[in-house]
């Protein structure tokens, strides 16, 4: 039989799956220049400075969804019209501070947030019209989702830039741990 109490609960280990998603995506963008952030580097407008901006947007969004239910909220799609690029007086830098500073008050959410199952009203949206309501856990799931789908994005963008990748670099950091002993 195992023992219960070593095994994290609900929220911990939702903090810890998502914080696993974060790292696979900072890996991917590690130690990349401002004017790589911003190249187009695969078939399409993605960068990898887009991505980090359009990420600590959309945790910002989602948890403000729960955190200022709004029944008749709609999605501002022309507010959204530069998430996925850097603009001109933006850095890349400042964004990667912003998602890592997203990520703390993110997973401080997650921990302490009343009730995973609560019904939350979901903003309409030309793409969807008709007002849903999620609980917070799907709220959560969905970003999750997001984080992978886009750090697999930033994977393929990364090593057609420099040839690095996240996969490449992780089992190298694993070797040398482990040379380290």
């Amino acid at each position: 039989m195992i023992a219960s109490a070593n095994i994290p609960g609900e929220r911990e280990t939702l903090i810890e799956i998502y914080g696993d998603q974060r790292t696979n995506f900072l890996i991917a963008i590690d130690g990349v220049s401002e004017d790589d952030a911003r190249r187009a580097a695969a078939v399409g407008e993605l960068t990898l400075g887009g991505l980090v901006k359009h990420l600590t947007i959309m945790e910002q969004y989602w948890i403000t969804t729960v955190t200022e239910a709004d029944p008749d909220a709609e999605f501002d799609v022309e507010a959204a019209a530069d998430a996925y690029r850097l603009t001109d007086d933006e850095s890349f830098a400042d964004w990667v501070d912003a998602y890592r500073k997203q990520a703390q008050l993110t997973d401080e959410f997650i921990a302490t947030v009343a009730d995973l199952d609560a019904l939350i009203p979901i903003p309409t949206a030309p793409w969807a019209p008709v007002r849903q309501h999620h609980t917070v856990r799907r709220i959560l799931l969905h970003l999750f989702r997001e984080t992978a789908h886009h750090s697999g994005h930033a994977d393929l963008i990364r090593e057609a830039i420099d040839g690095q990748s996240t996969t490449a670099t992780m089992a190298r950091d694993a070797i040398r741990s482990f040379e380290r002993g």
